[in-house]
């Protein structure tokens, strides 16, 4: 991947770059001088590479890679699971179905962090307490995986991705004692409070990734499964205890550096709750909806305006909604699968478009079946709140029906009205 810097940048660069090599330095020296001699019997050191967020939507999750320091063969390898083309032929086809496309590549330790230096996010190295055949057999495995043949994998979002592959394989290496260790452990999070988090300053990503998300994602995590984030990966084997070569129980972590720290806000510690503003926008909506139909019977001004707003709402909660159909129904994305916002939102909005625009122009046959149309969309709306109440029925999807159901049911009030 190739830069435009600017002088300013590249100085910027250059500095957090020799800081980032100087402590990279330090963490190789700080090993015992045995081990660092270039011999047949110096032993590589594995690292665990985590990389905080950065600007970008993508970017917000963090990321991480196995770093190996092999004395013998005098190379630094970082290996990334986190590499994809979007100039790919086929690209935007694949991710639409779920079936993205990426692959793990080896990279040189200082073209990593000089990258990551300039993009400004923080890059953390755990040197991992793993035994000569352990790390025998993860330089074995990601010299294999790094193959034309076997790099390629499906991506998941959340089940099979950069830092899933990263945990997989030194789990592997270590015989599964990481998992042994985490999976029993329960966390009190999910998939959508981590994806709430990690993107709630995007108010209008927020909002889509909040419609089309379903059931799925409400299901608790356990200390493993969260290890589909990178920072949590991190912060979770700490906790992870494996036997040396003398048979001894040791911390898996052998110790911790940070390599570079970015200049940036503290993450938040807590997912954004946004019902009650939800809730007060889709009352608004839903109060001019009804106020407009009302004095429509009156007022041209007032007949245009109620017709204005319904077109523009309906067209739009009918494209989102007819989005999470399919979203369900033709593609791969399980974590879209078994949403309640269907209820809310779907392309039965698209048909009231149509017969919205016919009211507007007087068509005959418009009327009867806009209302006929609104009643079945107030009706599966409610039904939505009020499935709520139903044991097994656990989506958390407060915030959608805050939104959309008000402006639906002032929709209802006079749709028919005209």
């Amino acid at each position: 991947m190739q830069y435009r810097l600017s002088r300013r940048g590249i100085s910027r660069a250059s500095l957090r770059f020799v800081a980032m090599l100087a402590s990279v330095a330090a963490c190789v020296m700080a090993r015992p001088a045995a081990a660092r001699a270039q011999d047949p019997g110096a032993e590589p050191s594995v690292y665990l590479l985590t990389m905080g967020p950065g600007d970008q939507v993508w970017e917000k999750f963090g990321h991480n890679a196995i770093w190996i320091h092999d004395p013998v063969r005098g190379t630094d390898r970082v290996y990334n699971w986190g590499i994809f083309d979007m100039s790919e032929p086929g690209f935007m086809r694949r991710f639409l179905k779920g079936r993205m496309r990426y692959w793990m590549q080896p990279m040189e330790l200082d073209r990593t962090l000089y990258e990551y230096s300039y993009f400004n996010r923080s890059v953390y190295a755990q040197e991992l307490n793993m035994t000569p055949a352990q790390k025998q057999a993860l330089q074995e495995f990601v010299t294999w995986n790094a193959q034309a043949e076997n790099r390629y994998y499906l991506y998941d979002y959340f089940r099979d991705n950069c830092s899933t592959r990263v945990r997989d394989a030194l789990d592997r290496a270590l015989g599964g004692v990481i998992r042994q260790t985490l999976e029993p452990r329960e966390t009190g999070t999910t998939y959508r409070w981590h994806t709430r988090l990690l993107l709630g300053e995007f108010l209008p990503l927020y909002t889509g990734i909040q419609l089309g998300l379903g059931e799925n994602t409400d299901e608790p995590l356990n200390a493993w499964e969260e290890g589909f984030l990178p920072l949590r990966l991190r912060d979770q084997i700490r906790n992870v205890m494996v036997f040396d070569s003398t048979g001894a129980a040791v911390p898996l972590v052998k110790s911790e550096r940070t390599l570079f720290e970015a200049q940036r806000p503290p993450l938040p510690t807590e997912p954004p709750n946004r019902l009650i503003p939800f809730l007060i926008v889709g009352l608004l909506v839903g109060g001019v909806l009804a106020g407009l139909g009302y004095l429509g019977r009156r007022s041209k001004l007032a007949r245009f305006g109620f017709f204005t707003l319904a077109l523009a709402w309906t067209l739009v909660v009918g494209i989102f909604g007819t989005i999470i159909n399919l979203l369900w129904l033709a593609t791969d994305h399980w974590a879209t699968y078994r949403n309640e916002n269907v209820l809310q939102a779907n392309f039965l909005f698209l048909v009231l478009f149509v017969c919205l625009t016919g009211m507007a122009f007087r068509a005959r046959w418009a009327g009867t079946k806009a209302r006929h149309i609104t009643l079945i969309i107030a009706g599966l709306a409610t039904l939505g709140f009020f499935i709520q109440v139903i044991p097994g029925v656990d989506q958390v999807n407060g915030e959608i029906i805050a939104l959309l159901l008000p402006a639906t049911l002032g929709l209802a009030s006079r749709t028919d009205r005209d």
